[in-house]
This record gives structure tokens, sequence and C-alpha cells, in this order.
């Protein structure tokens, strides 16, 4: 991840401009004084710098929920910033901040919020989920260019990697999203996917909750898939194929297929890594019968106003459990100029949601984005409206 120490970090006169980097506000952790969030504005992206104090030096970095790609956006900023504050630079791993030259085309990057717009219209859409290197992804693309492609990944440094590639190879049927699978699912509509890949995803066998694998995320598949689709799952790990199938086989009903070091057209470098390891490779595909129906999810991300800085610190740090979900107040923030910020988490407990909430006496909302339209994150949002402003 890009970073700058620095001898001293030295907060700039909010907002201000330097070059085309635009600093809007600075906020500070009521609780961590080590700790601020610098709200930042560059290329068509909103996102928030992290400042870590300590006693030696100071770390400038871009902070994890609101990073975007690709890299050379946070390698600007951390520069630009650096630069205005005439900080010290002490060491540094932004040693380039130009736009790598496959990467001045970004149209195979969409966001989250391009696909709540509108869903791509293709005769034959497929996902792949967690492409790591693209190589299977890649050769899917190449070699099926009437069939429209997304790849969801939340690992930047593949996603760059790939939309490089894209580039490269002038792919116009693929799209990139860096982005939770186990969300976006809920917005693709029904019946309209003809296969989804979850390849060698990551075992988590030390935080099971975190698999892609689960009842929720086969329902949300079995919705999306077209009559004859499939999902499927290839794995090395015994484990996580043990855990899969069992989850599979509580369906009430399914019809699968289990298949044993089947051999693919083409293999991810993880694959090739097992296979000179003489590790099994496990195949398990669900296909769907049967038309779904289309999911119909309504509701409203609107706050109500006003700010009340003692209730904010009464509930920071709290956890707030509801039906189906919950809300974690993470962390509380004031802005330079009177607000407040809340870091939170939120939704259900298999697929959290990581987001900000910026707050003022006459406007809530979220920040720089809302949470994805689904049924449980409506209804965890009207809760948090009752908190903060009940």
């Amino acid at each position: 991840m890009p970073h700058i120490h620095i001898k001293k970090f030295e907060p700039l006169d909010f907002p201000y401009k330097n070059e085309d980097v635009m600093f809007n506000f600075i906020a500070q952790n009521v609780l961590h004084e080590e700790e601020q969030l610098i709200h930042t504005t560059f290329a068509e992206r909103s996102f928030f710098l992290l400042v870590k104090k300590d006693i030696k030096n100071d770390l400038l970095k871009s902070e994890k929920i609101s990073r975007p790609s690709p890299n050379y956006i946070i390698k600007n900023a951390l520069t630009q910033y650096a630069k205005a504050s005439k900080a010290e630079i002490l060491s540094s791993n932004v040693n380039d901040t130009s736009k790598n030259i496959h990467l001045e085309k970004e149209e195979a990057l969409w966001s989250i919020y391009d696909f709540a717009k509108g869903f791509p219209q293709s005769k034959d859409l497929r996902i792949e989920v967690g492409f790591g290197s693209g190589r299977h992804l890649l050769h899917q693309a190449q070699n099926n260019p009437d069939i429209t492609f997304i790849g969801i990944e939340i690992h930047k440094p593949s996603v760059e990697q790939v939309l490089k590639q894209i580039n490269i190879l002038g792919l116009k049927n693929l799209i990139l999203l860096d982005y939770d699978a186990r969300l976006f699912l809920e917005l693709v509509p029904s019946n309209i996917v003809s296969r989804i890949y979850v390849h060698f995803p990551v075992p988590w066998d030390k935080k099971p909750h975190r698999r892609v694998i689960s009842t929720d995320f086969i329902a949300e598949s079995t919705r999306v898939l077209a009559p004859q689709g499939r999902l499927e799952l290839r794995t090395d790990s015994e484990n996580y194929f043990e855990y899969s199938w069992q989850t599979f086989i509580s369906l009430n009903r399914a019809r699968l297929e289990v298949n044993k070091n089947q051999e693919i057209a083409i293999s991810s470098k993880y694959e090739d890594r097992w296979k000179k390891q003489e590790k099994n490779i496990y195949d398990i595909t669900l296909t769907v019968d049967e038309i779904s129906d289309e999911r119909k999810i309504e509701g409203s991300f609107a706050f109500n106003s006003g700010l009340n800085m003692e209730r904010l610190h009464t509930l920071n740090g709290t956890t707030q459990k509801i039906e189906g979900g919950f809300i974690h107040f993470e962390r509380l923030y004031s802005t330079n100029d009177g607000r407040a910020l809340v870091r939170l988490s939120m939704g259900s407990f298999e697929r959290p949601e990581h987001l900000f909430v910026l707050i003022a006496q006459d406007e809530t909302k979220y920040f720089p984005t809302e949470p994805v339209a689904s049924r449980i994150n409506f209804i965890t949002h009207k809760h948090l409206d009752g908190l903060l402003h009940g």
C-alpha cells in the first residue's frame, strides 16, 4: 500500500487545493489524538487519507474503507499533501505518481453505483468471484467475445493488473468491480447469469464466517442464474470442499456434480502451484433448473437532521444488534468545520458493510457513498437513523 513517513505532520488550511488534488477537510479521532483523516478528491474519486502520528515519525497512507483504484490516485494525493505541507519525508514507497500508460482507459473498471444505475445488457453474462491474477477470467473473455464477463476482486493490485491486460488486449466484453461479491449479487437481476465461477477462494479456516460460499450466497446465486446456469466452485482445500459440500447438500433441492482433479481449459497460477505440490483439486457444480421471481427491494437511505455530540460519544465503540443484523460504531471523529464523522460497520453478520456517516446540524448522509440497496441495509439504516436522531 502506498505510504509516506514524514518527520512531523502539519495540517493545511482546509479546504486546500494543490494542483489538481483537493483536500476538503480534516477529521480528528475523538479518542485517539494520534489518528486523523483527510477527505480528498482527485480524478473524480472521493476518499480519505489516514494520518498516524508516532513519537519518532508520522505516517501518511490511504484509509482502507474508501481507498480507490488504481493506485496512482493515492500516490498522487499523498505526494501532493506532503508537497503542500512542506513535510520532511523520511521514507516513502511512492516512487512513481504517473499514470501507467496501460491504465489510461478505465472504462472497464466500474463502481457498485454504476451497476445500481443500470445493469449491463448481454445475451450471455458470466461472473467470476475473486479472479486473482485474472488468468482464467482473461482467457474466457478473449475466447468468448460475444459473452459479457464481470470480474469481482477486492485485492486492489490484482484489479489494477487485470485492468492493464484488458487495455493491452483491447477487450470490450470484460467489466471489473472492486467490491464484496456477496453484496454485489443482491443488485443483480434474476435469471440473467449463465455462469458464476468461484475458483480457489481463500479458505478462511480460522474465520469461516468470511468464506464466500454460504447458504445466503448460494441462494442469491440461484436467483440470478438462468435455467441451466451453473455455480462452479473449484478449490484445493479439503476443508473448504467438505464445508462447501455440506452447505450445498443442506439445500432442500439441488442438482449437484462433484469432480476431482478435473482438467479445465485454463488453470490459474494457484492451480499450477497446487499441481506441482501434487495436491488434489475439487470441483462442485450446482445447476439451476427453475426460473426465479424478480427481486424487489424498496427503501430509502435518507436521514433526519441534527447533531448531538453527547449522544455520539455514548454510541462510540458500542454494537447495536437488530433482527438479522447489527450496527457497530467503530470510531468517532470531529471535523475542522464543526461536523462529526462516524466510521461504522452495519448490515448482516455474514456480509457487513463498512462505511462512514457525516453529520452536520442541518444534514446527515453516508459519506462518500451510500450502502448497497439491500433489504437488511434498509432495515439497519432505519435503526441507525433512530439512534442518531431519535
